[in-house]
C-alpha cells in the first residue's frame, strides 16, 4: 500500500429528517461529537455536523432541507468496526433500531450483525476489519 493510500480517510455522509433524534441515537451507540453547526435563524436545523467513531473515521450529516447536498434520507448504509460488536448492536436496538440481521460469526472472520436506525438507514456492526 502506498503511503498516500494509507493517509486516506473516508467520512460517510448522511442527511436526517430529525437530526436531534439521530444525534441522541448516534451518541447511544458510541459516536462522539466533534462539531455541530446549526442554522442561526432556526437552531433545530443542523447545517453541518461531524461525529467521530472511536475506532477511527466518522460521519458528517445535516438536516434534510431545501438546498441540502445529501437528499437520500433513509437510504444510507454504513459498516462500523468495533472490538465489541454485540455491545454496540445491543445499544443500537435499545436506542430504537430494528434488527435486520442478528449477530453471528462470519465464515470470512469476525462477528457481525445489522440494524435499521429510526430513519431507515442500514448499520452493520462487526469485528472484521477489511484489509
Amino acid at each position: 500500500m502506498s503511503s498516500a493510500a494509507a493517509d486516506v480517510k473516508v467520512w460517510h455522509t448522511m442527511s436526517f429528517r430529525d437530526a436531534d433524534a439521530m444525534i441522541a441515537w448516534l451518541g447511544a451507540i458510541g459516536f462522539v461529537e466533534h462539531a455541530t453547526y446549526r442554522d442561526e435563524t432556526d437552531p433545530s436545523v443542523v447545517v453541518h455536523a461531524e461525529w467521530l467513531w472511536p475506532g477511527g473515521g466518522g460521519i458528517m450529516f445535516g438536516s434534510q432541507r431545501a438546498g441540502g447536498v445529501v437528499t437520500n434520507v433513509g437510504g444510507s448504509a454504513a459498516y462500523l468496526v468495533t472490538d465489541d460488536p454485540d455491545r454496540v448492536f445491543d445499544q443500537a436496538v435499545a436506542a430504537g433500531a430494528s434488527v435486520v440481521r442478528t449477530m453471528r460469526d462470519e465464515d470470512y472472520g469476525g462477528r457481525g450483525g445489522s440494524v435499521e436506525d429510526p430513519e431507515g438507514n442500514h448499520w452493520s456492526f462487526g469485528s472484521y476489519q477489511p484489509q
